[in-house]
């Protein structure tokens, strides 16, 4: 693979000798060969040459569905990871959505073998609970051991306290991740939507945000007693936001993350009672818009993620009570967080996460494994159902004005240019 980037803005804001300046990048054999104001290419080179070229390290998605095994008529992994590249992804955490739910080794080694000769790079999470019913926990040491990056119960609460208590002082003996979804069923009860006067209004279900925040409240006590490593997922509300920035304060070693379509959309959406825009956690309140985005800006809320979750017509095209929950969000991703930010702080959430997955991370500079995506900031167009690669079409962007376009990925075994 010889391949050379032609006058690339590279945005690298750790990187301050190459930070927003305009290269040549020589990629030879995976590996950076050479960045230059100009390099002569060979005749063997393929010249990726676009208008408006930038490049960045390759963006990590934090929490991502597709449906195989057991769900395919959802996404297959296949077609599920090359809509992660065309999307600007080098690599992807998949959520234990799946059916069976990855509980053992086997499973584990299943999804890393099904991902192999993809251009994006599949990093499992194995189920924090024996078929995620939280009744006892899976062979977690044995799935870290075969690849799996965390242990998560997906969209489901560890509604027993001692067992989250064992979980988190177990996984300490070889420095597991333990995942925590922050929903207290109880509180919740039957709720769909978050509870206020827009649900009052249209007659449904209310999700109370205490719901949520009682929850993180528990996990974070049981963590300040077990010690361990603690990631809540998709957080949704401001007094979710200021919890963490407590437990934080007191060290506790603790991550989160929050859906982009969280940061962007209100539950006034839900007035049309579309059920693209039925998700969990729900569409919240401005108030809570305000406080994820600066939330994400202090460093409070650690990653960003599309929480993408392909769900076939048949189960979203229902009345608003009995669809199931879940959008799309890789395709759109980088337009929608590049309206919400400006392009550097974009990518910068955008390429966080490996350390704390314990994936190597990634540099750009002469010598290192590429792991590069390739963009355009400036392109503004509208997102329409020919945009999605994905195999099901439930994205709450459709007709959305986005800022920005993926221009492909380059990683160790792979060009993609869209």
């Amino acid at each position: 693979m010889n391949i050379l980037l032609k006058s690339a803005k590279i945005i690298d804001a750790g990187n301050s000798n190459l930070h927003l300046k305009i290269r040549d990048i020589w990629i030879k054999n995976g590996k950076i060969e050479k960045i230059s104001k100009k390099i002569v290419p060979n005749a063997q080179t393929k010249i990726v040459d676009n208008k408006n070229l930038h490049v960045s390290r390759g963006w990590l998605d934090t929490g991502v569905s597709f449906g195989e095994p057991g769900y395919e008529d959802r996404e297959t992994i296949k077609n599920g990871l090359l809509t992660a590249a065309k999307s600007g992804f080098t690599d992807i955490i998949l959520n234990p959505d799946t059916h069976p739910v990855p509980d053992s080794s086997s499973d584990i080694i299943f999804l890393k073998n099904a991902a192999k000769d993809s251009a994006t790079t599949l990093y499992p999470l194995g189920a924090l609970t024996v078929k995620s019913e939280s009744v006892d926990l899976s062979e977690l040491f044995d799935m870290q051991n075969s690849g799996a990056v965390g242990f998560y119960d997906y969209k489901k609460p560890v509604s027993n306290s001692n067992l989250l208590k064992i979980a988190l002082q177990y996984a300490q003996n070889f420095d597991g991740l333990i995942f925590s979804y922050p929903l207290d069923k109880n509180i919740a009860g039957k709720g769909i939507v978050n509870e206020g006067p827009v649900s009052t209004k249209l007659g449904l279900k209310g999700m109370p945000a205490m719901a949520e925040e009682l929850q993180i409240a528990r996990d974070l006590f049981v963590l300040q007693y077990t010690g361990g490593k603690l990631h809540i997922p998709t957080i949704s509300t401001a007094n979710s936001v200021k919890l963490i920035a407590d437990a934080k304060k007191k060290k506790l070693d603790v991550t989160c993350s929050v859906a982009i379509h969280n940061l962007v959309y209100t539950d006034d959406k839900l007035e049309s009672f579309d059920s693209k825009y039925k998700v969990k956690p729900p569409l919240r309140g401005k108030a809570d818009i305000k406080a994820l985005i600066s939330g994400l800006k202090t460093g409070v809320i650690d990653f960003i993620t599309t929480d993408h979750r392909p769900m076939n017509i048949e189960y979203k095209e229902l009345e608003f009570d009995n669809a199931f929950y879940g959008t799309l969000g890789l395709e759109s991703a980088f337009g929608v967080l590049n309206k919400i930010f400006d392009t550097e702080t974009a990518i910068a959430l955008l390429i966080k996460g490996r350390k704390r997955f314990n994936i190597t991370d990634i540099e750009i500079k002469e010598g290192a494994n590429v792991s590069l995506t390739l963009f355009d900031p400036t392109y503004v167009s509208e997102f329409k159902k020919e945009n999605i690669t994905s195999s099901s079409k439930n994205s709450m962007f459709l007709d959305e004005e986005l800022k920005g376009k993926v221009i492909g990925i380059v990683t160790k075994d792979a060009l993609l240019i869209n």
